[in-house]
């Protein structure tokens, strides 16, 4: 049997067997499930040792979930079943979905299927008809991998029976405690190691590893986010020891052959906060444009291809900032180091020099490894400061060509389509107890801007050689919107008579000009966020749309993003080959493959772990963002606020409180004189008796009824409505009665109530 794959086979096994693409492309030309006695003749395995080597290999794609096999050694493809693995997502009301490996629709899954798994898992699930919208629905055949191996959550007795309520939100499933011990109390917060998965037919079953406390706190919030999304929090001790070995500083031998950077005036500028400086920048200026250098902490000198610690790195895949408290991806010895570009002292980096034009157009670039001796530690306050002043009182020349630069760059993103929200972010201020003591907006300055800019120029240049060198390498893409989100953010826009065309990025820079004009302009930007897909790191480049870039990586953060780390990987590839590429300036030979040993299926799975590792940080940090806000408001129940309409549901809308950036709901229920029914394409509530419409971007004020800490909800009641005007559809009384307005609502209400009412019970 003809393998492509066998060469790949080859370099990866002693003893190589058909390739998973082969064997799957027999079983298809066999066209029915198929003995194993039968697959190894088709596909030419004679030799008790092959068949072994074959065994394995079909039961690591039976868990991957491309073929499924039976107890009589039958395999068959998984989707001519009507069968398809993936993993389950699970929504906090009980039910779920399987995510399909294969891009297709996903798989809706009962609250009573959902009791064989938890969030995460993967599993084989088989298509048994559609519900009553429509969706596939689908009964879970197998459990493929288990993601959950402990869990924190609170106690809770039911007839004397020791329970566990995880306080992760997507495991709504009663856990049993095991062997509890008289010191386990009604309402502990607890991490329990997992004894038992759970299944159809019966509970999961934990045991309690240790007591967090009775009382949450955000020490513990923090703690309990890591466990929920099993975010490496704890470096093993072969990566510590292999840190132990490096030295404290950069020696002699380590900074030959290299370009020697250190009379330049290089500086970093960074939060007052930060600990870790992955760049310096330096500028010059020459005739007819600017000289721009863009030095980077050369980590892939220190983080050897397939050590401990760049296993560690891989696994965690970024750093992760919380409120006062840093996941690293690498130890501090390194982040905060060796690595870290601090000033007065010798680091090696990786260098991207580009020559600009007074256009901001990129000409020439070339990338290399050099050494440099920053000259001072700046932060966005103290440059934002001089740059207002129009005084640099050290670095002048450098930081005035680097502001004429990041001017000029800033004026051209319009014409090359990149998009220019204006987001906004929140601080917070703790006391000595590690409680907020005051929230407010963080407040960007030109200085920010600048450095952005000199960082989307290295990375452009980046994503260009990686392109160039014809090597598999990762790319940071961020492709169109969907058709379908497109045609829905139309509608909505069109209420404020504006036309987003056929949704291109000009469409898009038309859309927020005009929404800039109009009052509450950044909340009525977030329908245009949400309507774009989210950015990804993949092999295959697909240019990115929201920057307005067709090549597009990620080169400038290597302490804290691993892909960051493979790109400059792949650069150190070239500059120490004996390829004949004039992006880079090489001293010295090195063999290829001892920097950049990946052929493209590994680049394909480091881009998809890389993306996942991103999402799990954002969510982690998202919800203890979301618990800190609350637990802030519930000091302030029965305080006034201003805010404006962020979301509009069925069951009521939510209000985003100005300065603190906290959103709280104002229900549906509460809201007295008519019934209300939601209007999906103009995102708003309509009145159904006086036309009344709460909708996206209205400004409010509100009271905060009540906060729910543990629960991160927040309840506001209306005080006082003050709405954008809208071109609306007109939609008759009649019309609005027969769509159940009444029904509707108190359908809404009464699971709103039920929902209360179980959740008080189990604690």
């Amino acid at each position: 049997m003809k393998d492509p794959n066998r060469e790949r086979e080859k370099r990866k096994y002693e003893h190589p067997i058909a390739s998973r693409e082969a064997i799957l492309t027999r079983m298809q030309e066999i066209a029915e499930p198929v003995s194993f006695k039968r697959l190894a003749k088709e596909i030419g395995i004679e030799n008790r040792r092959d068949r072994e080597s074959l065994k394995l290999r079909l039961r690591a794609m039976v868990r991957d979930g491309q073929i499924v096999g039976d107890r009589r050694n039958v395999y068959a493809i998984a989707g001519r079943l009507e069968m398809f693995a993936g993993q389950i997502s699970a929504h906090p009301d009980g039910y779920g979905f399987l995510i399909c490996d294969d891009d297709r629709e996903d798989i809706f899954l009962t609250h009573r299927q959902m009791r064989a798994v938890f969030h995460g898992d993967r599993a084989m699930v088989r298509v048994r008809g559609r519900d009553r919208r429509g969706r596939d629905e689908g009964e879970i055949v197998d459990v493929l991998a288990r993601n959950t191996t402990e869990l924190v959550g609170r106690v809770y007795f039911e007839n004397r029976i020791a329970l566990l309520e995880s306080l992760n939100k997507r495991i709504d499933h009663e856990i049993l405690i095991e062997n509890p011990t008289p010191e386990v109390s009604e309402g502990q917060i607890v991490v329990a190691e997992i004894v038992e998965q759970p299944h159809l037919h019966g509970l999961a079953t934990v045991n309690i590893v240790s007591v967090l406390g009775e009382h949450l706190t955000p020490d513990m919030e923090v703690e309990i986010a890591l466990r929920n999304h099993d975010i490496p929090f704890e470096f093993p001790d072969d990566v510590i020891a292999e840190v132990d070995a490096l030295p404290f500083e950069v020696k002699p031998h380590a900074k030959r052959q290299r370009e020697d950077l250190r009379e330049l005036d290089f500086v970093t500028i960074d939060g007052a906060d930060a600990r870790d400086f992955d760049d310096a920048v330096y500028c010059e200026k020459r005739r007819g444009g600017y000289r721009l250098f863009v030095a980077i902490a050369d980590v892939a000198n220190y983080v050897k291809p397939g050590s401990d610690l760049d296993q560690e790195a891989y696994k965690r895949g970024t750093s992760v900032y919380f409120p006062q408290y840093v996941v690293p991806m690498l130890p501090e010895k390194l982040s905060n180091g060796l690595c870290s570009l601090n000033p007065e002292v010798d680091r090696l980096v990786m260098v991207c020099e580009m020559t600009l034009s007074d256009q901001g157009r990129i000409g020439s670039y070339q990338f290399y490894e050099g050494v440099i001796h920053s000259k001072e530690r700046l932060t966005y306050t103290t440059v934002g400061e001089w740059i207002e002043q129009a005084e640099f009182p050290r670095h002048k020349e450098s930081l005035s060509n680097l502001v004429s630069l990041a001017k000029t760059l800033i004026d051209g993103r319009g014409d090359r389509g990149a998009l220019d929200f204006d987001t906004r972010e929140v601080g917070f201020e703790f006391d000595d107890a590690g409680r907020v003591a005051a929230v407010g907006l963080i407040q960007r300055n030109f200085a920010h801007r600048l450095i952005e800019e000199c960082m989307l120029c290295a990375n452009v240049c980046a994503a260009r050689l990686v392109s160039k060198s014809g090597l598999p390498g990762l790319y940071r893409v961020h492709e169109e919107p969907e058709a379908e989100k497109i045609a829905y953010l139309k509608e909505f826009l069109a209420t404020f008579g504006i036309d987003l065309g056929q949704g291109k990025a000009e469409d898009y820079q038309f859309a927020i000009r005009a929404l800039g004009e109009k009052q509450n302009s950044q909340i009525l930007q977030i329908a245009l966020l949400r309507s774009m897909q989210q950015a990804v790191y993949q092999a295959e480049n697909r240019g990115h749309f929201g920057l307005g870039y067709s090549h597009y990586t990620h080169f400038t953060s290597p302490i804290r993003r691993y892909p960051d780390l493979l790109v400059h990987r792949l650069i150190k590839s070239l500059i120490h080959s004996d390829r004949d590429v004039k992006e880079v300036r090489r001293f010295g030979k090195s063999r290829l493959g001892s920097f950049y040993p990946y052929e493209t299926e590994t680049v394909i799975t480091q881009g998809e772990h890389s993306s996942f590792t991103e999402r799990r940080a954002d969510e982690a940090v998202y919800e203890v963002l979301e618990w800190v806000k609350c637990d802030y408001l519930s000091d302030r129940v029965g305080d006034d606020f201003h805010g404006v309409i962020s979301a509009v549901t069925k069951f009521g809308f939510f209000v985003q409180l100005e300065d603190v950036l906290v959103e709280g709901l104002v229900h549906v229920s509460t809201l007295t004189g008519d019934y209300y029914h939601f209007e999906a394409g103009e995102q708003s509530l309509v009145g159904e008796r006086t036309n009344t419409a709460f909708g996206l971007g209205d400004l409010v004020s509100v009271q905060v009824a009540s906060v729910d800490v543990d629960e991160r909800k927040v309840d506001l009641e209306l005080l006082t409505h003050s709405p954008i005007r809208r071109l609306r559809k007109s939609k008759s009384r009649d019309k609005r009665k027969k769509e159940g307005f009444r029904k509707s609502q108190n359908r809404h209400r009464g699971a709103a109530s039920k929902k209360k009412g179980r959740r008080k019970k189990k604690r």
